[in-house]
Order: structure tokens, then sequence, then C-alpha cells
């Protein structure tokens, strides 16, 4: 008997992560000393959208690069299939977080980082320049990654090489974005994950946080939580800035 899988709901593929912590040499070296790390245990993610959130040096993208890692993905991107190393920086977290998947396998799946996008983009062009298959540039929408501003690659890898049914982990994608860049990378992400689509970002924009079907992980000092929007620190800043911007700059330029 053949049991038809159409409209059934695939997502999630990735359940949470555990920190193996009883395998962990020493929580007083990098990267099981930053505080937010140190305190991790289980961290569930949402089936279809989950922001990391948090100050420079909580260790947001240290955790994304774990998952991304433990997940099958090269440490500088790209799919499952690129194998390429520029430069061996990434930490040694992923050999201690333990993946918990669902039952389904995502058909698609990719690890975008705007930090290494260019050593991408160039492993792309020598890849094709050896000319084993189809050139893999018409995937990312036929025109060189190269030529192109860093915002216009970054958001063409997007929109033309994410096919849905996919796992897609993000880290700091607004780098390369302007705010209308933004809301377009919102739609988009509304599309794939009506397609069976899961994401995990990392990211400092409020804009990108505000799709309403996700959750909001913030690290800080205190460790680990799950916040709204509007408590994050990022959105009330923002806030602060644009509701009172001449008392705020006050303070910042002339109170020294």
């Amino acid at each position: 008997m053949v049991i038809s899988m159409t409209g059934v709901n695939k997502l999630p593929y990735i359940r949470g992560i555990e920190l193996k912590r009883e395998e962990i040499p020493s929580f007083q070296r990098y990267p099981f000393n930053v505080p937010a790390l140190k305190s991790l245990t289980k961290l569930s993610l949402h089936p279809r959208v989950t922001y990391i959130v948090g100050e420079n040096g909580m260790g947001k993208s240290t955790l994304l690069e774990a998952i991304a890692v433990a997940s099958g993905f090269n440490p500088e991107g790209g799919t499952r299939n690129f194998q390429f190393s520029t430069r061996a920086s990434h930490s040694e977290l992923d050999n201690y977080i333990r993946i918990v998947k669902s039952v389904w396998k995502p058909e698609d799946g990719f690890f975008l980082r705007a930090e290494t996008f260019y050593n991408l983009a160039t492993n792309i062009e020598q890849l094709d320049e050896e000319g084993f298959g189809p050139p893999i540039i018409d995937s990312y929408g036929g025109k060189s990654l190269h030529e192109q501003s860093h915002g216009e690659s970054f958001f063409a890898a997007f929109t033309n090489r994410f096919n849905g049914n996919g796992l897609y982990i993000l880290d700091e994608p607004e780098a390369a974005l302007s705010p209308l860049r933004q809301l377009s990378m919102l739609a988009r992400i509304h599309e794939l994950v009506q397609q069976e689509s899961q994401f995990i970002i990392a990211t400092h924009s409020p804009m990108l946080m505000a799709y309403p079907d996700a959750k909001i992980v913030q690290l800080s000092g205190n460790g680990i939580e799950e916040v709204s929007l509007e408590e994050t620190q990022h959105y009330s800043l923002m806030k602060q800035f644009f509701t009172d911007r001449d008392r705020l700059m006050h303070h910042l330029l002339h109170e020294q």
C-alpha cells in the first residue's frame, strides 16, 4: 500500500539541540566560557523560524555556526556539498552539540553567512572553471556573484538558490541588505516557510525579527531566554532612537 504524503506538515526538520555537557573538557576555555553557552543545556527550536539574538560577544554566531556544522554544512557556508576551506577558524562547539532531529529530512539546505560569502562566491567560480557538470552559478541567478554588489549577490543567492522543503541557516543576513531588501527577505522567508522550510537565523535586525510565526531566543550574560520582539534590546533601542531622537543624540554627543 502506498501512503500519500500530500498535505503532510513535515516541519520541523530540527526539533532542538542539546549541549553534551558531560563531554566538555573545561568550561573555563572558549567557547564554553561564554556566559550564554555556559548555561546551555537544551534549546528547542520553532518548527518554522527561530531567531538567535543578542549583543556582540554573546555567542549567537558561534552557536549558529555549531548548529550548521553539526547538521553537515561547511563552516564557511553553502550547501552540504561545499568542502572548501579558506581559513579554519570555527570553534569546536559543534563537537559537543547534539542535533535533535524529527523523522523528516529536508530536501534542500543552505548555510548563508554574510561574513564569508565572498569565499563562497569565489569557490563557485573555481568549481565552474573546472567545468564538471552544469554551471553552478545558474542556480544563483546566472550572473557572477563577484560582478554584483555584496548586497545584490547575497540576495541573489537567497532568492534563486533556496528551493523550498529545506533547512536554511542564516548568519546576520542583514549585514549585506538595505532595509528594503530586508523586507523583501521577510516576504521570501514566508514563501519558503509555506513550502515546508525551516529557518534558524542569527540577527541584529528588528525588521527581520518581526516575522510573526517565529521564536526569538536572546543570549545575554544571564543565559538564554525566549523573548518577544518588544522585549529585545534591539527593538527597544531602535524605538527609543526614533521616538526621542533629539534627546538621545544630545546625550550621546554633548554629555561627554
